[in-house]
């Protein structure tokens, strides 16, 4: 069948009357992601798996019974996120042949309203990448130019729903994996609140800063998965007890205020055309009613050095449990114990995750740790602490989402320092645990597509999914 350009709502609507059933819906999504091959997506497509869960509710809607909220909805989920009985690699060969014995909270919650998994998409290694070129399996190519990357470390999340191969994609979120390839894929991408959705079933990369985020076209379809995968969760201690209420019930903010900081804008960093828009959209806001008021930001020099000590050194501790011992690779080429330790990390670990855990170690090495990881964690609360009064006053804050436009495959293999750089804008809300979204905003004159990125108070991530709505009906 030709696949819909409709969000959830509309697609249960067509289901319910008749219009296609289910099964033809996801023979749909699986001849898209079967046309894309070459763009290399997915790692593995669960087609027996997924028919049978889509002839079940195929079953449910001839026979009246009941239907979980999200029927109608399928899913891609990158590699870090566990399925019971399917591969779970973090795109690494230490965990190449690795099952999960169990699911991930967020899948489990998904899977009991219905939605069906589609596959497991490609990523960085330990979602460690702005580009999705750090995996074994090699690189996920952008849509929209194939020679070109499609952000990191959800990339091929990102694509999966730009290709139309499914309508949400889960991704995970440590310094804006989520935000930054939905920016260069020219689709939504929310990162929650931290706790927001329950961390248990996601492979750790820096504890403190991971969170499960949803890619899609739609911010209502956006809202709706949020509503069921988000809330306590007693397997995860920082999952938040706050109250999740539902999306269809949240009313959109009047003449909001929105902050914006200049010195970011004006960075010399950023592409010339994200600024021209940014600006754009500024005034575009102020037009419609919105109160726009700049704000100065003294650490804008310090957000990228802080995230990367800090998310190193929690890695170095998270990716010492991978040591050939208990699961995963091991080397076969040792002598003794410690060749085993040694021998097993080497071959089994990628030259950026490397680069991280030697990074990590060194920060939190003796007569280094006050110097740089205690130093980091000071400037993490004073950026957090100028956050919450930027919040206190206004109900967001704009910025880009990206100081660039998608790079080719290969052009920055030699200058890790110029992609970690790429991620300034992004980090911000990780390292206060805000919320954030990435919303499509334009595309450069070659077509390449960016987004504009909104920050907002700690759990109100339906407000963000409303002004979202708002400038995507603006914008229509």
């Amino acid at each position: 069948m030709i696949l819909p350009k409709k969000n959830l709502k509309e697609i249960q609507s067509d289901l319910d009357s008749g219009l296609y059933s289910m099964s033809d819906l996801l023979m749909g999504y699986i001849g898209q992601a079967k046309q894309h091959e070459s763009l290399n997506v997915y790692i593995e497509i669960y087609e027996s798996e997924a028919k049978e869960e889509a002839g079940r509710i195929d079953r449910k809607i001839k026979n009246g019974d009941r239907l979980g909220s999200l029927y109608g909805c399928v899913i891609s989920v990158k590699d870090v996120i566990s399925q019971k009985d399917q591969g779970l690699s973090a795109a690494s060969r230490i965990l190449e042949d690795y099952k999960s014995p169990y699911n991930a909270t967020a899948i489990e919650r998904l899977l009991e309203e219905d939605a069906i998994i589609i596959g497991r998409t490609n990523c960085d290694e330990f979602g460690m990448g702005s580009a999705n070129e750090n995996s074994i399996y090699g690189p996920t190519k952008n849509g929209a130019d194939a020679e070109r990357v499609p952000g990191g470390s959800s990339g091929a999340a990102a694509v999966s729903v730009q290709m139309n191969t499914c309508l949400i994609a889960l991704g995970s979120d440590t310094g804006g994996s989520v935000r930054q390839p939905a920016s260069f894929c020219g689709v939504y991408g929310l990162k929650p609140s931290y706790g927001r959705i329950s961390r248990y079933g996601l492979i750790a990369y820096a504890s403190s800063f991971d969170q499960i985020g949803i890619l899609g076209y739609d911010p209502d379809d956006i809202g709706r998965v949020l509503e069921v995968a988000a809330g306590k969760d007693p397997m995860d201690a920082t999952s938040s007890s706050q109250k999740v209420n539902s999306y269809d019930k949240i009313d959109v903010k009047s003449n909001p205020k929105i902050a914006y900081f200049p010195s970011l804008i004006d960075h010399e960093k950023l592409d010339e055309s994200i600024r021209v828009n940014v600006l754009q959209k500024i005034e575009q806001l102020r037009s419609s009613g919105a109160s726009i008021i700049a704000k100065d930001f003294e650490y804008a020099d310090y957000l990228v050095p802080t995230y990367y000590v800090l998310t190193t050194a929690e890695a170095s501790t998270n990716l010492s449990r991978y040591d050939g011992v208990r699961y995963g690779h091991r080397s076969n080429s040792s002598k003794n114990l410690e060749e085993m330790y040694v021998n097993s990390r080497t071959e089994g670990f990628g030259k950026e995750v490397k680069r991280r855990i030697m990074l990590g170690t060194y920060v939190l090495s003796e007569g280094y740790f006050d110097a740089y990881f205690t130093k980091a964690q000071q400037v993490r609360k004073l950026i957090t602490e100028e956050m919450d009064k930027v919040l206190d006053e206004c109900d967001f804050l704009i910025l880009p989402t990206s100081t660039s436009l998608p790079w080719k495959i290969g052009e920055m293999a030699g200058d890790p320092i110029s992609v970690y750089l790429s991620d300034m804008y992004t980090v911000l809300a990780n390292l206060t645990g805000l919320p954030a979204i990435s919303i499509p905003s334009g595309t450069n004159n070659e077509g390449l597509p960016f987004g504009i990125q909104l920050m907002s108070k700690k759990y109100s991530e339906y407000d963000l999914l409303s002004i979202a709505k708002s400038l995507k009906s603006t914008n229509s």
